[in-house]
C-alpha cells in the first residue's frame, strides 16, 4: 500500500524534523568533545539517541519508496 499525497507529505515533515534534531545533536556532541572534561554518560546517550534518529529516518524514508512488484 502506498501513502497518499497527504502521508508523503507528513513523513517529509517528520523526516526534516528528525534530521534537524540530528545535526543539533551533532553540534552539541562536537562541543562537548571539544570542551574537557566531556561528561561520557551524557555523550553516550547523546550518540544513542542520535543513532535512533538515524534509524527512523531511514524508516521514513523507505517509507516514501513505491513498493515493486515481484
Amino acid at each position: 500500500m502506498n501513502p497518499n499525497d497527504e502521508e508523503i507529505e507528513a513523513i517529509r515533515a517528520q523526516i526534516n524534523e528528525l534530521q534537524v534534531e540530528h545535526r543539533d545533536l551533532d553540534l552539541v556532541i562536537e562541543h562537548l568533545a571539544l570542551n574537557p572534561p566531556p561528561d561520557q554518560l551524557l555523550v553516550r546517550r547523546l550518540k544513542k539517541r542520535k543513532l535512533q534518529l538515524k534509524d527512523r529516518i531511514g524508516q521514513l524514508q523507505r517509507m516514501l519508496v513505491p513498493d515493486i512488484p515481484a
